[in-house]
């Protein structure tokens, strides 16, 4: 079970309260959680990749182990302790500004 933790535009969005708990099928990777994730929640979709590319949006960030997987390819496998449930997945929203 991958625990992934949204920020809270994302759960007002999907009305989420907390985390979620998904079920991947094979190999958990980014491309993987973001999927059940969608298909969990289609409200999410185009709100955190591209509906055409599939790319990460900009200001979308995605973390797991204290780890930044944000520029890693959609096929990068989650860190063990993400898979084992001890750890979340986390995608959070990037604040930029000047």
């Amino acid at each position: 079970m991958i625990q992934v933790a949204l920020p809270a535009h994302l759960r007002s969005l999907a009305g989420i309260h907390g985390e979620v708990c998904l079920e991947v099928e094979g190999q958990p990777t980014l491309r993987s959680v973001i999927d059940a994730l969608e298909i969990r929640y289609p409200m999410l979709r185009g709100a955190i990749r591209d509906h055409v590319t599939q790319q990460r949006r900009p200001y979308v960030r995605f973390f797991a182990c204290q780890e930044d997987l944000s520029h890693e390819p959609l096929d990068t496998p989650l860190p063990a302790p993400v898979v084992s449930g001890a750890e979340p997945f986390f995608i959070v929203g990037a604040i930029a500004g000047g």
